[in-house]
C-alpha cells in the first residue's frame, strides 16, 4: 500500500511533526484542524460559530487538494473546550453535509493547541 502526503497552502501549515493529511489506499486521514486562517496565520476566534466555520473551511481545502469532498468523510472527531458549545457547533457542522452523515464523536477536553475552543479531525474514503 502506498502512502501519499497531502499538503495545501489553502489550509494552515502543520505546527509540529505531522502532515495535514495522509492518503493510504482509498482512505484519507486528516490531522486535526483548528481555526487558523491560512492566508494570515491568525486565529479566528470571534465566536464558536465562526471558529467552527474556519475549521470546516480548512478541512474543505485539504479534502479538495486530495480530490475528496465532504461526502467522502466516513468518520469525524470533534474536540471541544466546552460542551456548552455543542449545539452551536452541531448547527454549523451540519451545514457542510447533505445526507449520510459520517460516524462521529464529540469529546470535551481541558486544553487544545493555541488555546482554541474546537479542533476537528476526519477520515475520508474514496470508493
Amino acid at each position: 500500500m502506498n502512502k501519499q502526503i497531502i499538503q495545501t497552502e489553502n489550509a494552515p501549515a502543520a505546527i509540529g511533526p505531522y502532515s495535514q493529511a495522509v492518503k493510504a489506499g482509498g482512505f484519507l486521514f486528516l490531522s486535526g484542524q483548528i481555526a487558523i486562517d491560512p492566508a494570515t496565520g491568525n486565529l479566528e476566534q470571534t465566536d464558536i460559530e465562526s471558529e467552527t466555520h474556519r475549521v470546516m473551511k480548512n478541512i474543505a481545502a485539504i479534502l479538495e487538494q486530495a480530490n475528496f469532498k465532504f461526502e467522502n468523510i466516513v468518520k469525524a472527531t470533534i474536540f471541544l473546550k466546552g460542551m456548552d458549545d455543542f449545539a452551536k457547533v452541531n448547527s454549523v457542522y451540519s451545514t457542510y453535509f447533505k445526507s449520510d452523515f459520517p460516524a462521529r464523536e464529540t469529546v470535551e477536553v481541558s486544553c487544545l493547541p493555541k488555546n482554541v475552543n474546537i479542533e476537528i479531525s476526519v477520515i475520508a474514503f474514496a470508493s
